[in-house]
């Protein structure tokens, strides 16, 4: 395992491989605070979470990504798992590096009655907004994603499984909308590891083994191609790959064969200067080998959405074998493996700095998606749209305008979404179509290559409700759905003001003090809305929840109420809101004085009794426990420290059975038959309850073993740590997390 200092080293180098500007001064500060900031936390696997965020920003140097976006990849847990605040991050690095980290970070405040469905929905509303100020955001995030997927082999199962199938629908098809073939397909390939490693293991055997028994006939086929294409006085990098795994698998699972029925499981590529030469190797491949009819794809003239551009064609090769080929240019090459990635740029500017600039790109599935999903009635609704919109983009197909422009469309749309896609006007004024000059039903599926003519009259009354269940896209029944709310809009938006008035009358709300034009505005930028209106009549239609706009403005008061409160106030205010509620809990603290008072045991350092601790006045989120040598607590600022207040073990709190914390400990041992069951043992015979387990080889003979356990206090940890040590073979055991 590399340390930080060399994973870091790494990242230096790569970076200035690209960048030409040799300042890194901002990426050595922002680690240092991250490495400060995330000292004596631990992954799972038992090494120093660091390595965690320095690995993302490789990816994103890999990407050859700007040294903004690599400073948010290094910074990007810190708000989330730290004392750090984003507010602290923008004064330390500036507004662009903080509008990143604040994109990637989860949202915090969500009650805790809220479901885990909705959080998710919560976080993905707030991703997609950040997305559209500025798209490194979701850049960052798959690189987060990738580098979790590379390492979760110390997860529970059961989080692996969540993990994966979260990656699989909203992750890797978000990298394949992007054009990052690169990360897409190893997403893809991670999470099938996890979801099905007997297929998965199985297809990469298969796939390595037929490698091997053809490899002589993919070299031949290389080098033949090399040959004509030099022949015909054409320079071509070519080569020769198996395809990756996930690839293989929906082949499988679509077309229902077994991998031995499946012929194309490699291709040959060749890589060209320019467009005319990707023409003219096409040329001298079709003179060389039979093309198969209806497997040749012109994605030069006619891109993908995602910007791929290439030519695709599958030959018959020696021996009746047939191959795909694929042609492009270095460019072209380039956008297919790192898609908007390869879009970012670095130039000097008049005073030597170099900047990053951003290629304006047409990214309006993500306009598309800001458009529908503040208007999804609740986030059920709101995540099966989106899994649904990401995943139809895997399968499409393009149609032509009388005018020969070209719109790729989700496989099975209809003239209807052939409409609304061209402009919400065209599709409410439809009132027919034509397909290739007949006349069609409007629930005609459209073929590739379709020429569609839509028809329209100013006299019609609009869409009709009925075409909801005809339309395949989520962007044409959302443009149906805004039209009927659009009809009744000024209905809407007094209803809307009435629903928000009678929530916050409810639960004694001041009005006059929270829902002001301050908090309104930052409500409207929440869920990307122009003005207040559109936000009433959004609540009025049934849009958004009252209750969602009417806590996300609380929220923002409280935040300006925290900010001018001493941290005593603040203690007071949770005292008196514990005293109204009935299931406080039993927690074994005293703060301030104040006995069973609801805190929360922070993630850093998980203090047991035993240990000394100190109590965080946070803003918002109550009070934190910490250990008084909590890394995070030693580095706070002065400001920060008057947030400290007095807390202790109540004196009875060991002698409670039925309180336990959660402890983490790590034991490196000589790697053994029967090791396991005898660390087992002991802890069994202790009488302490272990929730988590996770074993990985550090070299031939040596093994780390990383443990969660129930503790109820300090001296029985003690105690156990003392036993474990004795156990033959083992060299060290420590406790890491708590």
């Amino acid at each position: 395992m590399q340390t930080p200092e060399e994973l870091y080293q790494i990242l230096i180098q790569k970076i200035k491989k690209y960048h030409p500007s040799e300042d890194v001064t901002m990426v050595k500060k922002s680690y240092h605070l991250a490495r400060a900031a995330h000292e004596g936390q631990l992954r799972k696997s038992g090494e120093p979470y660091i390595i965690h965020p320095l690995s993302v920003a490789i990816i994103l140097a890999d990407l050859e990504l700007d040294k903004e976006s690599i400073i948010a990849g290094i910074l990007h847990d810190v708000v989330e798992d730290t004392v750090y605040s984003i507010d602290e991050i923008r004064e330390m690095f500036g507004e662009e590096v903080a509008l990143l980290v604040d994109g990637v970070t989860k949202l915090t405040n969500i009650p805790y009655t809220t479901s885990q469905e909705e959080i998710q929905a919560e976080n993905y509303r707030k991703m997609f907004l950040a997305m559209a100020k500025d798209i490194r955001v979701i850049l960052i995030k798959l690189a987060d994603r990738l580098h979790n997927m590379q390492t979760m082999k110390s997860m529970p199962k059961e989080k692996q499984l969540r993990i994966s199938t979260e990656t699989l629908n909203i992750y890797a098809p978000l990298a394949n909308r992007l054009g990052i073939s690169k990360i897409k397909a190893e997403l893809e390939d991670l999470s099938l590891k996890y979801l099905d490693d007997i297929v998965y293991y199985d297809i990469k055997e298969k796939v390595a083994k037929k490698f091997n028994e053809r490899e002589d006939f993919i070299q031949n086929i290389v080098r033949d191609v090399k040959k004509h294409i030099q022949d015909a006085g054409m320079k071509a990098e070519v080569t020769g790959r198996p395809k990756h795994f996930f690839s293989i698998y929906k082949k499988m699972v679509n077309q229902d064969k077994t991998i031995d029925q499946i012929y194309d499981l490699f291709a040959i590529r060749a890589i060209v200067d320019s467009i005319k030469d990707c023409y003219g190797v096409l040329g001298v491949i079709h003179e060389m080998y039979k093309p198969i009819p209806g497997r040749f794809k012109d994605y030069i003239a006619m891109p993908k959405a995602n910007m791929y551009q290439s030519l695709h064609t599958t030959l018959i090769g020696p021996g009746g074998e047939p191959f795909e080929m694929q042609i492009r240019t270095f460019e072209m090459h380039r956008t297919a493996e790192y898609g908007i990635a390869a879009h970012w740029k670095y130039k000097e500017n008049q005073s030597g700095v170099s900047t990053a600039v951003k290629e304006e790109q047409k990214l309006n599935w993500l306009r598309q998606i800001l458009e529908w999903q503040r208007d999804m009635s609740d986030n059920k609704e709101f995540m099966d749209a989106l899994k649904t919109d990401l995943n139809i983009f895997n399968d499409q197909v393009y149609a032509f305008t009388p005018k020969g422009e070209v719109y790729n469309l989700p496989s099975g749309s209809t003239p209807i979404d052939f409409a609304y896609m061209i402009h919400s006007a065209i599709g409410n004024k439809m009132v027919g179509a034509r397909v290739n000059g007949k006349i069609v039903t409007f629930d005609y599926t459209i073929e590739n290559g379709d020429q569609i003519e839509i028809l329209t009259s100013q006299n019609s009354r609009g869409p009709s409700r009925d075409w909801l269940k005809i339309a395949k896209s989520t962007q044409a029944k959302n443009k149906i759905n805004a039209w009927f709310r659009k009809e009744n809009k000024e209905e809407n938006i007094l209803r809307g003001k009435e629903m928000l008035e009678k929530a916050a009358k409810l639960k004694n709300l001041p009005l006059d003090k929270i829902i002001i034009a301050k908090y309104q505005k930052k409500a409207m930028q929440r869920y990307g809305f122009q003005d207040w209106d559109s936000v009433l009549a959004a609540i009025g239609h049934g849009g958004l929840k009252e209750g969602q706009v009417l806590n996300q403005m609380l929220t923002y008061y409280e935040r300006d109420i925290h900010k001018e409160r001493k941290p005593e106030e603040i203690l007071k205010e949770v005292v008196e809101t514990q005293k109204t509620n009935p299931k406080k809990t039993k927690s074994g603290i005293v703060v301030k004085g104040i006995e069973d008072l609801a805190v929360r045991f922070s993630q850093c350092c998980t203090p047991i009794p035993g240990d000394e601790i100190v109590g965080y006045v946070t803003r918002g989120r109550g009070i934190s426990i910490h250990r008084t040598d909590c890394i995070n607590i030693i580095n706070l600022t002065g400001e920060e420290r008057s947030r400290l207040i007095d807390a202790e073990w109540q004196q009875e709190t060991t002698a409670k059975q039925d309180l336990t914390y959660k402890v983490e400990i790590q034991i490196t041992a000589a790697d053994r038959a029967a090791l396991v069951v005898d660390i087992s043992r002991v802890i069994a015979d202790s009488g302490i309850n272990m929730v988590n387990f996770a074993a990985r080889k550090i070299d031939v003979t040596h093994a780390v073993i990383t443990l969660t356990l129930e503790i109820r206090n300090k001296m029985e940890l003690e105690n156990l740590l003392r036993k474990i040590n004795g156990i033959e073979g083992v060299f060290d055991v420590i406790r890491t997390k708590g």
